[in-house]
């Protein structure tokens, strides 16, 4: 498995954006539940209080999570890749033989991946099998 993860300028910019808005905002809003909860009186009995913090957990480990995968980040520079086959980034054609439907996919990493948008993951059996083709 790559220690690099993949990604478009756009979804950098995204994931940055996102991180920072967590780190402030999100924290913010955390420290004001916890205070709130801690209000209540006695922290033992306190169900809004565990709640807030097992909260905080989440966001902290969501935060980790994104610093950890924006650091082995890596742009993918398009212009660089040969023309004649599919790679990251590239928009393929692909046809149902069962029912004769095309489907039109753009192969992403596993971070970008979205179905409804057309965005399919390389390492997923279709985007593994379109890597390379030519």
């Amino acid at each position: 498995m790559s220690n690099f993860v993949y990604l478009s300028k756009e979804k950098l910019h995204e994931l940055e954006q996102e991180l920072k808005e967590l780190k402030t905002n999100g924290r913010k809003n955390m420290a004001q539940r916890i205070a709130e909860a801690r209000s209540y009186g006695d922290l033992s009995e306190n169900a809004e209080y565990d709640a807030a913090k097992e909260a905080q957990g989440h966001l902290e480990l969501k935060i980790s999570k994104m610093e950890e995968m924006l650091t082995k980040a890596k742009i993918v520079d398009t212009s660089k890749l040969p023309d004649d086959e599919i790679h990251i980034l590239s928009t393929a054609e692909v046809k149902n033989l069962k029912n004769g439907k095309t489907y039109k996919y753009t192969l992403v990493s596993e971070e970008e991946a979205n179905l409804q948008d057309g965005k399919i993951a390389i390492t997923s059996p279709v985007g593994s099998a379109l890597m390379g083709a030519k």
